[in-house]
């Protein structure tokens, strides 16, 4: 007897569970029982308790039978709650203040259960009101070249570009250093030595339209630069701006303050006028360019180059390989110098964050 009612009362719990539970048909007749978690344009997902997480093309769903209350987010913005069936080619909603709702299949975008439903509106408001230290993505690069034998030379190279974007604003930091050394002579020489690092704030006033302020600090032995500040800001315009392309023009000032091993220090207004070209190749390419001519206003007729260009190819979800080309003209260096100091480097790529 004791048996008997044990029996009866797991069989009761099991037809009560069972009753419960969401139900999805394909055209193909095929049945999945479990607990629908989401649904998009394209796909739906239901968990089941013995087959795991399964998904399946939402257009191949024939019928949908929800126990529980699902979020049905309109194509209008609305959302409605409830209980669903499937009544040919609408979904009836039970709602609890409205009662049966109606709505036809290709008026939903998207089907929630509560859990996933309070992660997105958690994740849409860290969108719309993030903290500092959230939305921050970017790549970092190493390179490293070793000669031993005949030659002994080794360089190093590292880069590091992060960027946190929102609707309103914009932070993107940078750095990038490249050593080098030579001990073929059998007394190690330092053949390169450079130092570059920098950030800038944007804030958009519409859609085209942005300012920005922006720092910087260079090192580099072999121009005889000790330190570089630069401070300055202007305003940027996206002269194009689609998915695969991004072309900004920017202008503005800024001051330049230099200090040089040879005891030479100097400070001078500059002008900035630049552009600057993201574009997207392939699915795997992409290319990445800035220029900014800088006119020195405190010396007439000096003026400053710069020129960075880096090319990716991806090689994994993370992993990519780029070649990387940096120049830096300077039309009045201290005595010994040269104008012109280039940078090539090349090596893996890591991306980070989102």
């Amino acid at each position: 007897m004791q048996k008997t009612i044990s029996l009866s009362f797991v069989a009761s719990v099991l037809g009560l569970q069972l009753a419960w539970a969401d139900q999805v048909v394909l055209r193909n007749g095929d049945r999945f029982t479990g607990s629908i978690t989401q649904s998009d344009a394209k796909n739906l997902v239901i968990k089941t308790e013995f087959a795991g997480t399964i998904t399946v093309v939402r257009e191949a769903v024939t019928q949908i039978t929800a126990e529980q209350p699902l979020y049905l987010n309109l194509k209008d913005n609305q959302v409605v709650v409830g209980t669903v069936t499937t009544e040919g080619e609408s979904l009836a909603v039970r709602t609890e203040s409205a009662g049966i709702v109606r709505l036809a299949k290709d008026s939903v975008e998207s089907i929630r259960n509560k859990e996933t439903q309070t992660a997105y509106l958690a994740e849409l408001d860290r969108l719309r009101n993030p903290g500092l230290g959230d939305l921050w993505a970017g790549t970092a690069d190493v390179g490293f070249s070793l000669a031993q034998g005949n030659a002994e030379t080794g360089s190093f190279n590292v880069s590091l570009n992060a960027a946190r974007a929102t609707t309103r604003d914009k932070i993107r930091v940078y750095y990038t250093q490249l050593f080098a050394r030579n001990s073929t002579t059998g007394t190690a020489v330092t053949t390169a030595n450079a130092k570059r690092g920098g950030a800038q704030y944007d804030i958009n006033l519409n859609a085209r339209a942005f300012v920005f302020g922006a720092g910087g600090l260079e090192v580099d032995e072999f121009q005889k630069l000790d330190l570089r500040l630069i401070l300055g800001g202007g305003f940027g315009w996206h002269v194009l701006k689609t998915e695969r392309t991004v072309f900004d023009f920017l202008g503005g000032g800024g001051m330049n303050r230099e200090y040089f091993s040879t005891g030479l220090d100097r400070t001078s207004g500059e002008i900035m006028l630049g552009q600057e070209l993201t574009h997207k190749m392939s699915a795997r390419a992409s290319l990445r360019e800035r220029l900014a001519f800088l006119p020195n206003m405190s010396e007439t007729g000096e003026f400053r180059l710069n020129f960075d260009a880096s090319a990716v190819v991806a090689l994994g979800s993370r992993l990519s390989w780029q070649i990387t080309f940096s120049d830096r003209y300077l039309s009045n260096p201290v005595g010994g110098a040269k104008s012109n100091d280039v940078l090539l480097t090349t090596g893996l790529r890591v991306g980070f964050g989102q």
